[in-house]
């Protein structure tokens, strides 16, 4: 299995300010960078070689702790094209690299629960992921009758890469909005959406049926899988959980 990280991702402002960087992947969160909780996840997960996505301080960071940097684009959707192609015939996870809490054992489950899927993404309860994360910024949706957070990793099985690279990038880059995937999706699932009744299990079947594969939702994966760090909340808020677990 081939890991594929994006550390594309600029920010500016305060958030860059709190981070101490614009590079987000660079940021830290207790004593690792966001980079390198995702590279260490993923070596414990079992990937065979570790591809990232960046620019120059990426590549000077990344300097003997992965196989590969490729060069970034200014276009975060060609970023991800870029990362999802290092997969090449091989099976590959696809993740992003703003994800604090991530961890080989959330991995490991994510990707056994896999099983046949030709493409997955994970979706944590959301009970599980309020328990974990008490009062944290919103992450959680509602669809249909169930309450999840979304994930920010994919698992896509070996030669399936080059048969779906350009929807594959457009659907990852959507993960987070039930609405834009709906709309990538077709009319059919924007009509559900609007009326309240699109389903999870809808999303996956219009996939299947679009993309010709065995698309799967993989329910219960681990809630360090889906907190992600987009807004200065977000970060306070992941600092301030890590040092509590680290009993600082």
């Amino acid at each position: 299995m081939i890991a594929a990280i994006t550390a594309g991702g600029r920010v500016a402002g305060e958030l860059a300010a709190a981070l101490g960087t614009e590079v987000k992947a660079l940021a830290r969160v207790g004593n690792v960078t966001l980079l390198d909780a995702a590279i260490v996840a993923a070596r414990d997960a079992g990937a065979a070689r570790i591809a990232v996505v960046g620019g120059a301080a990426v590549r000077a960071h990344c300097a003997g702790r992965v196989d590969v940097v490729i060069d970034e684009s200014s276009d975060g959707r060609e970023n991800l094209r870029r990362a999802l192609a290092a997969g090449e015939d091989d099976a590959l996870l696809l993740s992003t690299s703003d994800l604090p809490f991530i961890d080989g054992a959330g991995l490991r489950a994510f990707l056994a629960a896999c099983g046949d899927a030709d493409v997955a993404l994970p979706l944590a309860r959301a009970a599980d992921y309020e328990r974990a994360y008490p009062g944290a910024p919103a992450h959680v949706t509602r669809v249909g009758r169930e309450r999840v957070a979304n994930g920010s990793v994919a698992y896509f099985a070996p030669g399936v890469v080059p048969r779906v690279l350009d929807v594959a990038t457009r659907l990852f880059a959507a993960r987070k909005s039930l609405l834009r995937m709906a709309s990538l999706l077709g009319p059919a699932l924007l009509v559900r959406f609007a009326f309240g009744t699109l389903t999870v299990g809808d999303v996956e079947a219009r996939a299947q049926s679009v993309l010709g594969l065995r698309a799967r939702a993989v329910r219960d994966a681990a809630p360090g899988l889906c907190y992600d760090i987009d807004t200065l909340d977000d970060y306070a808020y992941a600092v301030a959980h890590a040092a509590e677990r680290a009993g600082t």
